[in-house]
């Protein structure tokens, strides 16, 4: 579930995850967040920044992305070296990637069954276990 969509106070939100409420993360957070669950790559969202008229770099947006994602804010989802999702969805889930559209979407939850997950090694656990299913178009 999108943490935004129940509670849409942009500033609190920013400071319980300890993060300052500057101008460009506000506008981030509403860009983000308003519109539901969404799957959105840095560039998508610069895009969608220029067309309502603010004046937010492409850096900036990479790094407050990142600490969006360091706050838990965000999920990243990197679907190839050269590709990364962020997701507003926080709750455990897998993916679709359809290659051709370079679109990422939900996959339903529980339709995968893999079985137990390996042993940690030593000093680490596992945070997280995600499955990114890859569709290609039939012709």
């Amino acid at each position: 579930m999108n943490i935004m969509q129940k509670n849409d106070d942009w500033l609190s939100v920013l400071r319980r995850a300890g993060l300052r409420p500057t101008r460009q993360r506000l506008a981030l957070c509403r860009l983000l967040f308003g519109k539901g669950d969404r799957h959105i790559t840095a560039e998508t969202l610069h895009g969608e920044i220029q067309e309502e008229g603010l004046s937010i770099s492409l850096a900036t947006v990479y790094n407050t992305l990142h600490q969006f994602t360091d706050a838990r804010l965000l999920k990243q989802v990197v679907v190839d070296p050269t590709r990364t999702y962020f997701d507003t969805n926080l709750s455990d889930h897998h993916h679709f990637f359809f290659e051709k559209e370079g679109v990422l979407c939900d996959l339903p939850g529980g339709k995968i069954d893999m079985g137990p997950t390996p042993e940690a090694p030593d000093g680490t656990r596992i945070e997280s276990v995600d499955v990114i299913v890859r569709l290609a178009s039939v012709v």
